[in-house]
């Protein structure tokens, strides 16, 4: 999938270019329809599927104090949007400046800059633009104006309740990963980067991956068993999510740290995808840190039994 900043530099070679438009965040199923709709354009008229998302949630820059935590970091985000057979991806910057483009502005630009531009896909309650100018209707007229055609897809329901972004966190604020991952189409996951942590992995015997995980949402703190994806290979793991309270620090923050089983190795700077499969138990505070390391290894037995 060819991943472009701008919309000028998709190459093209004259082919109609048909668009999936919106924040994706978790590329749910209702996101999934909307880009199978694009691709399914896209292959009709011989040309070629462009999803167009943003590098971070709008809200981070026109209401900072009401950005939702994410499901998927940017670079996963990116990888399942590649995963449904979408041809290339341009992920706008948005900062101040493109905030304050109307959203018939950036409906031209796009038609300008894309050439042949025949079709336009998104939900059919999606709003963009300066002070959420754009709309459905919107696109209609500037589609019988330009010559391109619109999809507003009506949003997927599960268990008699609409699936959105919103919904996939609160089932994985509580915890309730089967729910999560019915919404997404896809076992639920949250990828990382491995950052350097204070070792105390190492000193107890069981060495342990800190996986960089600012700014998702997350599930209750607690001692899991996980799969862990790296390099494309999958290992059995046993992860602490929590604030590890019998380690006195001057940072009280919430950590993912994983534990590989049966794996030595330099993990740091390295991107893990870490699958939940079960909670062993709460996360708990220890009288030492002797009888935390007996916890880890009864914690390692138990995860085993899983897989």
């Amino acid at each position: 999938m060819q991943l472009i900043r701008h919309a000028a530099d998709l190459e093209t070679n004259g082919r109609k270019v048909c668009l999936a438009i919106g924040v994706f965040d978790g590329v749910h199923l209702g996101h999934q329809q909307i880009i199978r709709q694009t691709i399914a354009d896209a292959r009709k008229q011989d040309g070629l599927a462009l999803v167009v998302t943003f590098d971070r949630h709008p809200n981070a820059i026109v209401a900072p104090a009401h950005t939702p935590p994410s499901i998927y970091p940017l670079p996963q985000k990116l990888r399942a949007i590649e995963s449904l057979g979408a041809d290339a991806t341009l992920l706008i910057e948005f900062n101040r400046s493109f905030s304050e483009q109307t959203g018939e502005d950036f409906i031209r630009g796009l038609a300008r800059d894309l050439g042949k531009l025949r079709s336009i896909c998104v939900g059919a309650d999606f709003v963009f633009g300066h002070k959420r100018s754009g709309n459905v209707p919107l696109l209609h007229q500037l589609g019988t104006e330009l010559g391109f055609t619109v999809h507003g897809m009506s949003a997927v329901a599960l268990d008699g309740e609409v699936v959105s972004s919103t919904r996939i966190r609160a089932a994985l604020q509580s915890g309730d990963f089967d729910a999560a991952s019915q919404m997404l189409g896809r076992p639920y996951s949250i990828s990382g980067n491995v950052v350097h942590g204070d070792q105390l992995g190492n000193k107890l015997g069981f060495p342990t991956a800190n996986v960089d995980v600012t700014g998702l949402v997350l599930p209750p703190d607690g001692v899991y068993a996980a799969r862990v994806l790296m390099n494309r290979a999958t290992h059995p793991a046993v992860l602490n999510l929590g604030t590890r309270p019998t380690v006195q620090t001057s940072k009280h923050e919430r950590r993912l740290e994983a534990h590989l089983l049966n794996f030595s190795g330099d993990l740091y700077d390295q991107d893990l995808e870490v699958e939940f499969v079960a909670k062993l138990r709460d996360e708990m505070q220890f009288a030492s840190l002797d009888a935390l390391k007996v916890q880890i290894a009864a914690d390692i037995a138990d995860a085993v039994k899983w897989f």
